[in-house]
């Protein structure tokens, strides 16, 4: 933990537009696990293992082996106005319709490609569902059947090509949007019509975080800017600790009592004031060195999570903490990898790891109560075709998540096994949403499914 003066925090209208260095974005396609050597036709003989496997080894700790989980009530969340679904980032238990079946898919214009990638959640508000495809075009969307409601493009005039980049958040009837070409927008939720626009400049990656009428933004040069939600006026921006390697996408701030917990791209996590951006204390989850360049890289992808004026924050590199929200003072701190937001329901974390391992952790201390290992591998024997998973979100007694081969499971969160798999019609590579009791996937196609 780190102390601060702050002397890096810069109010509006003496904001640093340049840094002297250069910004290099390594575009990674499967962040866990892409690059396993080139196809060969003469393998060595012997038995495959992957490098990034040796990176950790994990377990579940054997005094915990009768634990008797307990989990709160679900309730019923009408909506997911938000990244997390809520400026926490926890929605603890939600409820969804058992016997899930669809209900309906729409296609929401471009999805993933070499070039492009989906990268913003779904979102929900108002009786409306909110979509960005990969060229930044905004879709309104009926939650009842699908219909769409409204579209609009956020693509500059001068632009003839989507970037990789953006969000959205819901709040007062009100849809705020960031984009990869470095804008902000407020458009009326139930027409599309701009409110305003602030030109940041830097692309965004994330999606946008709001909370006491502020707007908190993290733009990829590493900086968190704050904004007036209701105008648009910058409020005021913190520049974090550069950083030249990364991964696609990046995280959303977390905010509670007038604290605002920013994730980075340097692994850094600071918790800064809402009204002025003085720098509270400051987290380095970073890993001393890894077996290869992209073990080592420590971006926070994953959403910190405040609960109990605690938080929890995962890096890629494979750093877990939980830090005192006050005081930044550390609680636990755990040598796990993912880039998936932990879900915490009562006593307990879940998350899905890099390696496809799902665990449950006990929040008191971080030792692991149970851990179910996911398909890796399409092929399993050579260690080829890499698959990533997505989630998990707690409904009703079932973890939920999806993966990259275009399947959803349902895992016990008591003890970790699977209840049940359902095939999608494409991959997925973004986290289930759960709002009003219906499951909302967005596939790699770029098609909205609504499971309920």
């Amino acid at each position: 933990m780190t102390a601060f003066d702050g002397r890096r925090r810069i109010p509006a209208g003496c904001i640093m537009r340049g840094i002297g260095f250069a910004i290099v974005a390594f575009v990674l396609a499967a962040c866990d696990g892409g690059f396993l050597g080139a196809d060969d036709e003469k393998k060595l003989p012997g038995t495959r293992v992957s490098v990034l496997r040796l990176e950790q080894s994990l377990k579940p700790d054997p005094e915990l082996a009768d634990t008797k989980i307990k989990l709160p009530t679900p309730v019923q969340n009408s909506d997911w106005p938000m990244a997390g679904g809520t400026p926490q980032h926890a929605l603890h238990h939600v409820v969804a319709n058992t016997g899930l079946k669809l209900a309906w898919s729409k296609d929401i214009g471009n999805g993933s490609s070499d070039n492009q990638r989906l990268i913003a959640a779904p979102i929900t508000g108002g009786g409306r569902v909110y979509v960005m495809d990969s060229e930044s075009m905004v879709s309104a969307l009926d939650n009842r059947d699908g219909s769409k409601i409204w579209q609009i493009s956020l693509v500059p005039e001068d632009e003839d090509e989507g970037v990789i980049g953006g969000g959205l958040a819901y709040f007062g009837e009100v849809l705020y949007v960031t984009t990869g070409y470095g804008q902000v927008f407020a458009l009326e939720a139930n027409s599309g019509t701009e409110k305003w626009v602030y030109k940041l400049g830097p692309p965004i990656r994330s999606a946008p975080a709001i909370s006491g009428g502020r707007i908190f933004v993290i733009s990829h040069d590493n900086q968190l800017h704050t904004l007036n939600a209701n105008d648009g006026r910058m409020l005021w921006t913190y520049i974090g600790l550069p950083e030249i390697t990364g991964i696609i996408g990046s995280s959303s701030p977390a905010v509670q009592g007038g604290i605002v917990v920013a994730p980075f791209a340097s692994g850094e996590l600071v918790a800064l004031r809402v009204e002025n951006g003085r720098p509270i204390w400051a987290e380095q989850l970073v890993k001393s060195r890894g077996l290869t360049p992209l073990s080592s890289i420590n971006a926070i992808r994953a959403l910190p999570v405040i609960d109990d004026n605690r938080v929890y924050a995962i890096n890629h590199s494979g750093r877990m903490a939980a830090v005192d929200l006050r005081t930044g003072r550390r609680a636990w701190v755990r040598n796990i990898s993912g880039v998936q937001t932990p879900w915490l329901a009562g006593e307990y974390i879940y998350l899905v790891t890099t390696q496809g391992e799902v665990i449950c952790i006990s929040r008191a201390n971080g030792r692991i109560v149970w851990l179910q290992q996911l398909e890796r591998f399409q092929d399993p024997e050579d260690l080829e075709g890499p698959i990533n998973w997505s989630g998990p979100v707690l409904a009703s007694d079932q973890l939920l998540l999806v993966s990259s081969e275009g399947e959803a499971v349902t895992i016990s969160p008591y003890d970790g096994q699977i209840n049940g798999r359902l095939s999608l019609p494409s991959s997925v590579k973004i986290g289930p949403v759960v709002a009003d009791g219906t499951f909302y996937v967005l596939t790699d196609n770029g098609d909205l499914i609504a499971y309920r």
